[in-house]
């Protein structure tokens, strides 16, 4: 009895991770609201067709490798890697960070375009899903910077604790991640 009671226990979601991708789930909601009504927008006409600045490529190429840095980071945590391990955090704060600046170049680039929030609405909500996205992602490098206060601050001990916790951290960055290649593709293709 007490084996299957064990074995439920090790298969069972752990609560953190069951409440992150909860959240996840209302934050993806959110976005297919606001991508639902960009597209009920669009088709009540009055649209405003402009170009997306290829800036917007390059930001999607710095998070994806931000990524990958994140995740090769973390393997490397549990592997006992401390230098890897710190190498790729370091990496991928430095490309987060890099994701966010891209994001503004193109804002500013739209901007120049005369894409604004005073005048037609599909400018507007191109800068609250593309800003709202950024948001959650400054939220993520807050995240991959108290790790790397961790990384620094604490001593080197991949405890299961401790590879949880980061675990978290890099499920939350893949999310954004994936949440903005739905994003850039969902504006090209509908636009």
């Amino acid at each position: 009895m007490s084996l299957m009671v064990n074995q439920f226990h090790q298969r069972r979601i752990h609560p953190q991770k069951f409440a992150l991708w909860t959240s996840f789930a209302s934050i993806f909601m959110m976005f297919i609201a606001l991508t639902s009504a960009y597209i009920v927008k669009q088709a009540a006409g009055n649209w405003l067709e402009f170009p997306l600045p290829t800036v917007f490529i390059f930001s999607t190429v710095s998070i994806v490798l931000s990524s990958l840095a994140l995740h090769w980071s973390w393997s490397s945590f549990k592997q006992a890697k401390k230098s890897q391990y710190k190498l790729g955090l370091m990496l991928a704060i430095g490309l987060g960070l890099g994701f966010v600046v891209l994001q503004y170049l193109g804002w500013t680039t739209l901007f120049s375009y005369g894409v604004d929030l005073k005048g037609n609405v599909s400018g507007s909500f191109f800068y609250l899903i593309t800003g709202l996205h950024a948001l959650h992602v400054l939220g993520g490098i807050t995240a991959l910077l108290i790790t790397a206060l961790n990384s620094f601050m604490l001593d080197f001990k991949p405890t299961k604790d401790r590879i949880h916790r980061y675990e978290l951290v890099l499920h939350y960055w893949h999310f954004v991640d994936v949440l903005w290649i739905f994003l850039l593709v969902f504006i090209i293709v509908v636009k």
